[in-house]
């Protein structure tokens, strides 16, 4: 198996590369840059024709995309810890959190990096007062998702899920694009610390 990677800021990879250290799966990788754009190349293209990363490619050439389908493909070859939940409710609780946190967080986090932020205006046609409008949208996210975290430790259930490993990423990677966490976000920020500190962090 080998992982293409991107390195830091790419939340999408990193999610991987946290959800392999939990696992103990030691997972080669290969950088693609996305500064030089080796995820749009031809070669690259033929393992991800969308041209993004990450990609798995297992031992026997077979290509598999998306963050979160890589993930679950590990899941079901390394069952232990599950990090998808055990039990049926477990697994249905974590899935709805981590498609909340996609939509909810991730996606105007996204549309703000795409549409307003000066790294992407060399790379695409932008719409600023659009990306602008989701700096509200994404503190909102912010506040709910504090809101939620009341009297829990961790986002999905009682235990560190891949839930937890997605809202890690995503909350890094807008504090990368200058959308910080509102400073009276108390439960976003303590568990934002307590996941920071966890050894899979630094993957």
């Amino acid at each position: 198996m080998k992982l293409y990677n991107s390195a830091m800021p790419a939340p999408n990879p990193r999610r991987v590369r946290i959800f392999a250290a939990e696992k103990g799966i030691d997972l080669p990788v290969e950088e693609v840059s996305l500064i030089k754009r080796e995820h749009k190349s031809d070669e690259y293209r033929q393992k991800n024709s969308l041209g993004q990363t990450p990609v798995l490619e297992l031992d026997d050439g077979t290509t598999i995309s998306e963050s979160v389908s890589i993930c679950r493909y590990l899941e079901e070859t390394h069952p232990e810890k599950p990090l998808f939940g055990r039990t049926a409710l477990e697994r249905a609780q974590i899935d709805m959190w981590l498609r909340r946190v996609e939509f909810a967080l991730m996606g105007p986090i996204g549309n703000f990096w795409r549409h307003a932020h000066p790294f992407t205006a060399k790379v695409m046609k932008q719409f600023n007062d659009f990306g602008e409008s989701n700096r509200e949208a994404t503190a909102a996210a912010f506040r709910w998702l504090d809101r939620e975290l009341a009297g829990r430790d961790f986002i999905a259930g009682d235990a560190f899920s891949v839930a937890d490993i997605t809202a890690l990423c995503t909350v890094d990677f807008a504090k990368f694009a200058g959308l910080e966490m509102p400073d009276e976000a108390g439960n976003l920020r303590a568990w934002h610390a307590r996941v920071s500190a966890r050894p899979s962090a630094a993957a």
